[in-house]
């Protein structure tokens, strides 16, 4: 009796992944009119593995660029009612460091500095495809 060997013509993956109360979920469809292999199948869920994982990296770095943000408005206004406070000592009056940050504060872009944004950008080289 003869053994048949089926050929996977098409198959697909597809990994779920729950990180503080969001869901991260990538799937992929192969088809091969040859076959596809249990390696090519498995490798194609190894990339949907790292997908989720990397949604999920940058999930908490976006996490906590949010609160940094929130807490750099805050920074922000505090940086410049203190320069505004050291504005109205006399020159001879003031610190180094307050010195300095009036130095900040004068240049034309010191809000910069409490800015921070971050849209997903693919700054993890730690998942190869």
């Amino acid at each position: 009796m003869k053994k048949s060997s089926t050929i996977i013509k098409s198959a697909s993956v597809k990994v779920m992944l729950s990180y503080d109360y969001s869901h991260f979920e990538a799937s992929m469809s192969l088809e091969n009119d040859k076959g596809i292999t249990p390696a090519e199948l498995d490798e194609a869920r190894k990339n949907c593995q790292r997908l989720s994982d990397k949604a999920i990296s940058q999930y908490k770095k976006a996490k906590s660029n949010a609160a940094n943000r929130n807490d750099g408005v805050y920074r922000m206004k505090n940086f410049e009612s203190e320069c505004k406070r050291i504005e109205s000592k006399s020159e001879g009056d003031r610190t180094i460091n307050e010195i300095a940050m009036l130095n900040q504060y004068k240049n034309e872009n010191w809000q910069a500095q409490f800015e921070i944004s971050y849209d997903y950008e693919d700054d993890d080289q730690d998942y190869k495809f």
